[in-house]
């Protein structure tokens, strides 16, 4: 059976069928009656001229963020195949539920991504969300001081604001991949993506760069109205 870590890697045209030499079920792609409807790509053409981000660098990565959505719907719609034909106990289902955590969390972690993206001016010191990390870190600037710190990690992966469902309280974490470091239960406020993607093209090395830059287009409205 092929590894993991293997399987993880073979994004791309194959989708869902990424076995070589393994057979996965065909499906027409026709939506039947009582049959959850497919993940559609959204547009974020509006983010085109956004300061700190050439066109090319947004173009490639609204491209990989499509694939994503895809993946999504090809490997949903293998595994009701595999569950209609009775067979969930084959190798190649397992895996398929396995990654179908790393397709779903890459489309959705882009959407927050791009979702959050768009601003053209700073924080609102006084609004809701400053207060907030005001209170559960000190000061905003002690938030932001961590935030970056995490996003100078090496690694690859994302850097994101999540609040606790439980007692309100804003912490910061690092999502190791897609899948792997997301708490529980909790709101994601402010996502950043901190693959080589994400920056590479227009920064090479100088990740530090692309995490002013990503500051400086961040659209706080749109990270407090996740804010409860």
């Amino acid at each position: 059976m092929t590894k993991r870590r293997q399987f993880l890697k073979m994004a791309g045209a194959g989708g869902a069928a990424m076995f070589a030499g393994t057979p996965v079920p065909s499906l027409s792609g026709q939506r039947t009656e009582g049959k959850a409807a497919a993940y559609a790509a959204k547009d974020y053409a509006k983010l085109i001229g956004m300061s700190g981000f050439s066109e090319t660098l947004l173009k490639n990565h609204f491209t990989l963020y499509q694939g994503y959505v895809t993946n999504t719907n090809k490997v949903l719609d293998a595994l009701a195949q595999y569950l209609k034909d009775g067979k969930t106990a084959a190798p190649e289902f397992a895996e398929l539920r396995r990654r179908l955590g790393w397709e779903f969390n890459g489309t959705r972690l882009h959407e927050l991504y791009f979702d959050n993206l768009g601003g053209k001016s700073a924080i609102d010191k006084e609004g809701k969300l400053a207060k907030k990390l005001a209170e559960d870190f000190g000061s905003y600037e002690a938030w932001e001081k961590d935030f970056k710190a995490a996003g100078a990690m090496r690694g690859i992966g994302w850097v994101a604001l999540y609040q606790d469902s439980a007692n309100g309280r804003l912490i910061n974490f690092w999502i190791n991949e897609h899948d792997a470091g997301h708490p529980a239960g909790c709101r994601p406020i402010l996502i950043m993506d901190d693959f080589e993607h994400a920056y590479m093209l227009d920064y090479g090395l100088k990740k530090a760069d692309y995490i002013e830059a990503f500051f400086k287009a961040v659209d706080w409205q749109a990270a407090e109205t996740r804010l409860k």
